[in-house]
């Protein structure tokens, strides 16, 4: 479809209209669905087609071919890896590559150029991109007991690979933006301050119908069962999330547990078809392989890493950029590689914390009023607990009308140029702006030596001297009772399970 084939329609004569009567608003609607429904249509026309599903052999429509599909994979997984960035350890990338490698070739598209990553994320999570790119979080492979358990939730991604199901999905979200009016989805100003997730993020984020993740399980299934594991394990370990979610939230729990049926029925059917599986397999034995595992990631951190930055006490700290601010009470924060963000619980504020850009403090001021449009009402060169800053206060304008504003402050120190700013409407200006400042004067130099130290929690594997419970193991290796849970979450297990001598547990130490 021509870009131009739009360009025709003259929306402002439509829109501005003065409605009369009936007979003119009747006219005008009837006008509006005919082009929504000529765009409908042409965009249809020119995206749409029907192609072969990989693993159902079924004719489907897509909008993209298989090329696009991979070139989209391969735009996106920068993106994904800048996001959250890669963890380093050889040995466990090369398990992964290896697995990955083994069960892409047996997979209904062993053509396609498979990559499996391990990114530097504590959430508990796995996604895949277009085209075969597969991630595990450092958070997921902590929480893995066995490689079964691994194996199993590896087929279910390139499962989503095989069957197309972003592909599918992105169809389906434009599809679906088609009846919206215009196009138009209204966003709070405030938003076009924080840092949009990038389109492969938005890709890795994708969550699925219940459909598309029952095929995935059974792929799970199918894939982990072909290279000789034991897929009874994976419906383990979708048990070992069910209490996380219960003990954490959604938030914490993968997207591929957000729509999927009942964790009673899922784990049955797991059951069910991974022993289809065995019974038809020329294989006698399947692995599970639970030591081995354990092994590969002992010394595995856990948690936050306070190298990223971490909070403490309503203040944030970076022991790498040794820098420290307080957070405003009651604010809700969250940290990522390219920005820190707080906000109140109203929502009407937020302020945001970012690398500048330029090469001195006058640079980066501009920089801050041209990207995001601000008209400049007052700036000033302050010097802020040691360290040189500019703070200007602009103007958002819309329509020849201020409607945010902005404190911001830029503060260089040791080589880097800091970006904190606050911004909120220009009627609630006057009651964050003390908030904003104060903010902004306490960003300081981090001296704690304790806190410049911080050691992250990492896995370590014990062996048991004795049979006991796996709470006596708990307390005999002098674990706090507070993170009891917490471990027998980490470990597959309930506290009153009894474990054998000479059998491996996790403990969290530094």
């Amino acid at each position: 479809m021509k870009a131009t084939s739009l360009s025709k329609i003259n929306w402002n004569e439509i829109f501005n209209t003065s409605l009369t009567d009936s007979h003119q608003l009747q006219l005008l609607m009837r006008t509006f669905k005919n082009y929504l429904s000529l765009f409908s249509a042409l965009f249809l026309l020119s995206l749409g087609s029907c192609a072969i599903n990989p693993v159902t052999g079924k004719k489907q429509l897509v909008l993209m071919s298989e090329a696009q599909e991979i070139a989209m994979g391969q735009q996106s997984d920068p993106e994904v890896v800048a996001f959250f960035g890669l963890y380093e350890d050889p040995e466990l990338q090369e398990f992964i590559t290896t697995k990955g490698s083994e069960m892409a070739a047996i997979s209904h598209r062993p053509k396609l150029a498979y990559e499996f990553k391990i990114v530097d994320s504590p959430v508990i999570n796995a996604f895949a991109l277009p085209g075969g790119f597969v991630y595990f979080t450092r958070g997921i492979m902590a929480h893995f007991n066995n490689e079964a358990e691994f194996a199993g939730v590896l087929g279910h991604e390139i499962g989503h690979v095989t069957a197309r199901h972003s592909v599918i999905q992105q169809r389906n979200q434009i599809l679906g933006q088609i009846g919206l009016l215009a196009g138009i989805i209204l966003v709070p100003e405030l938003g076009q301050f924080v840092d949009p997730l990038s389109q492969g993020m938005q890709l890795a984020l994708l969550k699925f119908g219940r459909d598309a993740e029952r095929q995935s399980d059974e792929l799970g299934v199918e894939y982990s069962s072909q290279i000789g594991y034991d897929a009874r394990e994976m419906a383990d370990f979708f048990e070992t999330l069910e209490r996380q979610q219960t003990n954490t939230g959604a938030d914490e729990i993968p997207p591929f547990l957000s729509t999927h049926p009942s964790p009673v029925e899922r784990n049955a059917t797991v059951e069910v078809l991974a022993q289809k599986w065995q019974d038809k397999s020329k294989l006698t034995e399947f692995e599970i392989n639970r030591d081995s595992y354990l092994r590969k990631i002992d010394g595995l951190i856990v948690g936050a890493d306070p190298k990223q930055g971490f909070v403490e006490n309503s203040a944030f700290y970076h022991p790498v950029l040794k820098i420290q601010f307080p957070i405003p009470t009651g604010w809700q924060h969250q940290n990522s590689p390219q920005q820190f963000q707080m906000a109140p619980a109203e929502g009407d504020a937020v302020m945001i914390l970012t690398l500048a850009s330029g090469s001195n403090l006058e640079e980066a001021a501009n920089a801050i009023l041209e990207n995001y449009g601000l008209t400049l009402v007052e700036s000033k060169k302050e010097t802020i607990n040691g360290m040189p800053a500019v703070l200007l206060v602009g103007d958002r304008l819309q329509e020849q009308a201020a409607t945010l504003r902005v404190l911001s402050s830029v503060i260089e120190f040791e080589g880097n140029i800091y970006s904190l700013m606050g911004v909120t409407d220009i009627a609630n200006f006057n009651s964050y702006q003390p908030l904003f400042s104060k903010t902004i004067r306490d960003f300081k130099e981090l001296r704690d030596s304790e806190k410049l130290n911080r050691k992250p929690d990492i896995i370590k594997i014990k062996t048991l001297p004795n049979v006991m419970s796996l709470e006596a193991a708990f307390r005999y290796y002098g674990m706090p009772a507070e993170r009891y849970e917490e471990l027998s979450l980490l470990n597959g297990m309930h506290l009153t399970d009894q474990l054998s001598k000479g059998m491996l547990i996790k403990l969290i130490g530094k």
